[in-house]
Order: C-alpha cells, then structure tokens, then sequence
C-alpha cells in the first residue's frame, strides 16, 4: 500500500473573495482567517457576532499533488477523509468527486479514473452550516419547534457537532473545513480494515480472539495475515501467520499469568500490545498496532433490593464510578491538539476520577485521547452524537448515521477504557417528560425508537461483541419506561442548580447512578481579563452576559449567594464566592451518594471543562485554569475520602473506603470558637472493610451550642490508613449568619526541591482559604481548605507548573484569600 499524507500546501478562500491563503491540515475557515489576522478573535468581547455572519459564507480549500506513475497504476485509488466538516464536495482536477454531509464519518472516495500522472488539482468547497439550516425543509408531518438552550434553531438536520451551533455553555460558531487527516492511498492488495479482539477470561487465563478484517472477501494465495502478541514489557509473547480467510482472519492466543488492566485507584493499567499485519508474497504491505487492556468490564443492571442497579464491574469488581462529563476541548476543532487532551485527562485523574462521559452534542475525539484514557486509567462512557433534539429519520440521515456508528466502533472498540455506548443524550427523558417534546409529531417520536432502540444498537452490536450498550442517558433501558426513575438505571439531577433547591435536597435521593448533576461559576478574574476590557467587567454588561450563555444563570447564583453569604463588594469577591458554592453543591451530591455505596455506584458531575472563555458549571476553565472545585474533588474523590455529615446539630464522621484493604480511623470531633478557640473534642476510633462506608463517631451539639451557633463550628480531623490528616468544618447556621473575625493570613514561602513551600497561619477560623498567584498561574498541592487558627497548614507549588512573569518570584505574586475577604 501506497500512502500520500496531504497534510500541507493548502489553500484556502472565502469563495466571495478573491484572495488565497495558506493552510496546514487540520484547518477550517476560521483557524485559517485566524492565523493570517484576517478577522478578530471570536473569543474577544462579542466577537462571536461577527464570527457567526462569516459562517454564513461558503468556503473552498485547494492544493495540488503530483502523482507518478507507480502510485496510479495500483488497482484501487482512495482519497481518505478522515473529517470533512460538513457540507462538501470534493473535485478532482475539475470534476466532482463526491458530495459529504456528516462530520463524524470517514470517507473512502475512489478516484483513480481522474488522477494523472504529475500534477493534480483537488478542490474541497464547503457550504455554509447557517445557511443550510436556515433553508432546510422538512418533510409534512416532522416539523419540529425543539431548540436546545443557548442553540440555533435547525442543527439537528446535519450531522455536525450540535453544540457547534451553540449551547448553554458554548459560544454558536458553526466553523467548516478539513477538520482530521487527508490522504491519498493506492493499493493492489485488499484494505486491512481493522481487528476486532475479543476475551474471554477463565481459570486465570485470558483466552484473547484476534479477528483480523479485510474489505474483501476475494481469495488470492500469496497474502497472509500475521500477528503478534506482545507483553507490557515489551518481550514477544508469541507470534501466528496464516493465510487470509476471506474478510475475516481469526487467530487464538492464551495469555498465562495475566496482567489486568484496572481503572485508576484499583491498581495498574499495563496494556498489551497486538500488531496485525497484512503481507503479501512475504512482504508487509500495512498494519495496525492496537494497545490492550486485559479486563472482564461491564455495567450490571439488575434486579435487587432497591430496584434495578446500574453498577460498573471490572474483573468481577463492583467499582463506584467517580467522575465528570467531558465536552469537545475547543471551539475551533483545529485547536484541539494533543496536548490539550493530555492535560485534561490528567486533571481528571488527579481529580481521582475514574470515569469520563463524553457528552453525545460534541464529538468523538481522536485516538490520542483514547490511548491517553487507557494509560490513565480511566474509564470512558461514550455516547453517540445526539443530543437534546428531534430527529429526522429520512434514508440520507439513516445511512449517514449507520456509516459514522460503524466508522467510531471499529475505530474504539479495542480500548481497555471503552466502558460503554449510549445511545443519546436526554433525548427518551424529554420524550417522556418534556413540556416541548409533548408537542412535536408522532412521527419523529417514532423515528426516536427506530434510531436508538433498533438501528443504532444492532450497527454498534454488529461491530462491537463485548461492550454494553445503553439505549440513552437518563434510561431506566429504554421503551420510555420511567428514565427517570431514581431505583432504576442513570439519572440527570437538576433540581439543585436550575430548580434552585438547596443543597441539602441532594441528601433526599439514593440514584442507582447519577450521570449528571452541576453548578456553575464564574472563572477567575485572569480568565475574564482574557476576554474583557475594564469597563466590561460587570457581571451584567453586554459582554460578560455574552459569555454566560445560560439565561437565567447569573441570577440563580445571585439566588444561592444570598442563601448562603453576604452580598460580595466587588467583582472578584463574586466570582470567588461563586467558585465556593460550586464545589460545596457538588461536593454535598457526591459524599451523599458515596455514603450510599451499594445502593448508589456512580456520581459524574457536569462538566470537566471548557471549549471557550465562558461562565459555565466546569472544573477546569478554558485556559486550563483550576477552579475550587478541581481541588474540591480532589479529596471527595480520593479513593479513601472522610465527610462530616451534620444534621441539626448532630454531626456524623464518615470513611468512604474505595480500596482492598481494611482500614483503621481516627476522628476527633471538635467544637471550635470562630477564634480558634476549641471548645470541645471527642476522639472516636472505628474501622472500615475493603469497598464499603463506615461512620466511625457521632455527637450530638445541642446543649453545647446553645445560644451561641453563630460563634462556633463543627469540626472534624481525619487520620488513619490511606489518609493525610484531613480535616472537614461546617458551621451550624449558613455562612452569612457567622460571626467572622477579619482574618490575617500569614503566608512563608521557603524554596524547597523541585518547587516552594507555603507554610499558612491565621489568627482566627478562615474558612475556604483560596491561593493564587497574581499575573501567573501555578498547580498547589491543595487549595479551598478552611484555617482553624490554630495548626499551620503547609502546601506545595512546584516548578513544572509554574508561570510566572520573568524576574517575579512566588512569594511576590502569592494571594491568599478567605471567605471574610468578601465583605469585609
């Protein structure tokens, strides 16, 4: 096989302009106008408007390659597009090729009739999305009124990331252009397509099916498939050639003495290697090398005391899945890079998540980030592409939709972190209970069920033998049958956030599996200077209102501000409080549903991140900036993890112990001054067995509080196996009613190895002490913790994560804010 990577040497026009400018694959209309300075930043202000009209123009990519003869004289001729976005159509040397209208596919055009020996021209020119949408016409019977929040009406009639045309966090930039890898290939051989690798694992061994798969099923007797297994080591395990079988080849291997694969915090992730090989007269003509994990993994969803579980199993394990929603990381798709990727999966697992949901209104994302997940441990819940819509089954969508399903299987299927494929996103909920969704036809009603109930499970099951498939999110499984049922399958939890009901209301629900629950905040002030001017820096001027893209939002957390603290005096006291309520809301969920381990096996919170500067309900913000909640999860996540669990006065200490091995704790319940001063402490001792909860101490306040529970809090200090000393507060009446001394935080910054110690005091209780660091950003080894006004408390920054402006030191640009701050 013959392959030419069409990676450079583009060029690229608005095509009511006369102009050409360079471009390098991957590309769109606005990377390219980006990178020669012919527009704004769409990210700038309410750039997004000027953006959004230059989507409304058609756009042409053009280069030339020069072919020899050897290349041309194979037997078959393909130009590969591995991401068209959207609406194109491709000529060669002047003559149509082919028209495409689905991002999500790979497109393999034959095109040796109209190739020539030297110089060839190709021409891809893409129709503007807007337009499209803006004209399409839906057939009588399947009109529809659904917009998504914060989308345009009408994305849903192409295959084209939805949240493109805008969400309730995502600036509506419908962009186009050559969005993945571009190539020629000629080849006289059939096309190694592929290998699906089954496993069946029995009495300590991994019995491991190789199924290597060829698009024909033509019988020539000088090709071979070859195939070899390799350890995590990197030593040969074994290697088996024989001659092609058709379309499929199939090859047996018994791995003894298995490594397995385990999602972060249960132990290593060592992948296998397999490389499938196609030759021919002896001669290797392709291959693909494909990393494997060794795992049994499933979801079980079964019937038992509490309804129907929804609980994911490794290796015959019942984890509890710790985790967050994931959506594209850019905008702009050509700025999605590897690096980017690498650190987002990262910070999920420092978060200690073992669980990502890619959330189906983005994309699939590339290989990278697939291999990045099974390096790292955590596991991915995939949804397809659908989001929130309705619809239109016509044969064009039908064979679109098969086509991309079947192109992402394949592509995924091997992965030791795939945990399963969901069918949609929301969309059996709105149909069963959306006020909307009630006034749209029966016939795209009907369309829903033949998508995701029949053809889109039997694509997937025809590709993928072995991973669970899950009809959408929520379900109870589907037939909209209750999916919404908390004793049932997945549930989305809205009521606190957009019902605006405290946090508390968390604690009246034990979900089988929470896939969706979120708050929002405002990103630090560093991220907002990114994308305002001074006089923009209010939180409901036109441009600050322009990157909060959920209508209601800067006034729902107005709403919790003023049920939990005093009125903030300035913008960064706003956006401070803001980042608190996010993860008190998210962490009051998640200890409640891991106190309810058994019944309850997965929280995923919304979202992980970002794809532009914006408000939104993410951990990390769109410059890779952490908010407290990324801290936050950190230990609500952690494989061992403690909680303080108040109820009136009564206060509870609690281990959530997500490990093998038992453990023993220590809990010293105090009563502390807002001075400092402690007032009472009991210390209580307890254990817990492997992947289970225990309460290790309780006490009762009320007659030591009496009077005074504006002046005290409840504290906790956890120590014991697998615990840092750790130490939880809460006070007995919200924020706002404390009695806070002005707090004076003594900060020591000392050079240490490979970073700097910030060693912490203060004079009083300092409740959610934030640090920062002026014009530089740095990764602390804690953040968002209360000072108790006793015990110092030391924290880490390290080099390698640290910018700062040249000749500025640490200590010079080191903040460090507490809740008093705010208002005082």
């Amino acid at each position: 096989m013959k392959k030419i990577t069409l990676k450079e040497n583009w060029q690229m026009r608005i095509c009511t302009q006369d102009e050409w400018l360079s471009a390098s694959v991957p590309c769109s209309m606005i990377s390219v106008l980006l990178k020669h300075h012919k527009m704004e930043n769409p990210y700038w202000r309410c750039n997004e408007e000027q953006a959004l009209e230059l989507c409304r123009n058609d756009c042409e990519f053009r280069r030339t390659v020069t072919l020899d003869e050897s290349f041309l004289q194979q037997q078959k001729v393909e130009l590969v597009c591995e991401g068209l976005d959207t609406l194109s159509e491709i000529y060669v040397n002047g003559s149509l090729l082919a028209k495409t209208a689905d991002m999500h596919r790979t497109y393999r055009l034959g095109c040796g009739e109209m190739l020539h020996s030297g110089e060839n021209e190709l021409l891809i020119r893409f129709r503007s999305p807007v337009e499209y949408i803006a004209h399409y016409k839906p057939e009588k019977g399947k009109e529809t009124h659904i917009v998504p929040a914060g989308s345009m009406f009408g994305g849903h009639y192409l295959r084209k990331a939805q949240s493109m045309f805008g969400w309730d966090w995502g600036i509506q930039l419908p962009d186009m252009g050559i969005w993945r890898d571009i190539s020629l290939e000629a080849r006289t051989t059939p096309r190694l397509m592929g290998a699906e690798i089954l496993q069946k694992h029995e009495n300590g061994i991994v019995h491991l099916t190789v199924k290597a798969q060829t698009d024909t099923a033509e019988m020539t007797d000088n090709d071979c498939i070859a195939v070899q297994l390799t350890a995590p080591n990197g030593s040969v395990l074994e290697q088996k050639e024989t001659a092609r079988q058709g379309e499929e080849t199939c090859f047996c291997f018994d791995v003894q003495h298995p490594q397995l694969w385990w999602p972060n915090g249960y132990g290593e992730q060592p992948l296998y290697q397999i490389e499938v090989c196609l030759l021919r007269d002896g001669n290797r003509e392709e291959s693909h090398t494909y990393s494997v994990g060794l795992r049994t993994l499933t979801v079980l969803h079964e019937p038992d005391k509490w309804g129907k579980s929804f609980t994911v199993c490794v290796n015959g394990l019942k984890i509890f899945a710790r985790g967050a929603n994931y959506i594209p990381e850019d905008a702009i798709y050509p700025f999605i890079t590897l690096e980017r990727q690498k650190a987002l999966v990262q910070d999920a697992r420092k978060e200690n998540m073992n669980c990502l949901r890619i959330w189906g209104g983005g994309y699939y994302p590339s290989d990278d980030f697939y291999d990045l997940c099974d390096r790292a441990g955590i596991l991915v819940w995939q949804d397809l592409m659908f989001a929130d819509d309705t619809f239109d089954l016509t044969p064009e969508l039908e064979e679109n939709i098969v086509a991309e399903t079947r192109d992402n299987v394949l592509r995924l299927r091997h992965h030791a972190c795939l945990l399963l494929w969901c069918g949609n996103n929301e969309m059996e909920s709105a149909w069963a209970y959306w006020e909307n969704f009630q006034k749209e036809p029966p016939a795209l009603r009907a369309d829903y069920i033949k998508m995701f109930e029949y053809i889109l499970p039997r694509t997937v099951q025809s590709c993928d033998h072995q991973t669970f498939y899950w009809a959408s999110s929520p379900s109870s499984g589907g037939c909209f049958d209750r999916p919404d049922e908390a004793t049932d399958g997945d549930v989305h939890y809205w009521d606190v956030w957009h019902g605006r009901k405290p946090f508390t209301d968390y604690r009246k629900y034990k979900f089988r599996f929470c896939s969706e629950f979120g708050f929002q905040s405002f990103p630090s002030v560093k991220t907002i200077d990114a994308f305002t001017e001074p006089k923009d820096r209010n939180i409901f001027s036109k441009v600050m209102e322009s990157h909060q893209k959920n209508g209601s939002a800067n006034g729902t957390i107005l709403a919790y501000i003023s049920q939990n603290f005093r009125y903030p005096g300035t913008l960064s006291g706003l956006i401070y409080l803001s980042q608190v309520l996010q993860g008190m809301a998210i962490k009051y969920g998640v200890e409640h549903w891991r106190r309810q381990r058994g019944q309850c096996m997965g929280s995923l919170f919304w979202q992980l991140n970002d794809n532009w500067p914006v408000v939104s309900w993410s951990a990390v913000d769109y410059f890779g900036r952490y908010k407290m909640l990324h801290y936050m999860a950190r230990r609500f996540y952690a494989p061992t993890a403690c909680s303080l669990l108040r109820e009136g006065t009564h206060v509870g200490a609690y281990i959530q112990n997500e490990t093998a091995q038992s453990g023993n704790y220590t809990a010293k319940l105090r009563l502390r001054a807002l001075s400092g001063k402690l007032l009472d402490e009991v210390t209580c001792m307890g254990s817990a067995a492997p992947y289970s909860v225990a309460c290790i101490g309780e006490r009762d306040y009320e007659k030591l509080i009496h009077g005074r529970k504006e002046r005290v809090i409840a504290e906790i200090e956890f120590s014991g196996t697998g615990l840092e000393n750790t130490i939880e507060t809460e006070p007995f009446v919200p924020y706002k009613y404390l009695e806070l001394q002005k707090a004076q935080i003594q900060k020591k910054v000392q050079p240490v190895k490979d970073g700097w110690q910030i060693t912490l005091h203060t004079d009083c209780f300092a409740p959610f002490v934030w640090l920062d660091l002026t014009d530089g950003d740095g990764e602390f080894s804690d953040n968002c913790f209360p000072l108790n006004g006793q015990e110092d408390r030391i924290v880490l920054l390290k080099n390698e994560d640290l910018h700062l402006p040249e000749g500025v030191t640490p200590e010079q640009a080191l903040t460090a804010t507490c809740l008093q701050d705010t208002y005082f």
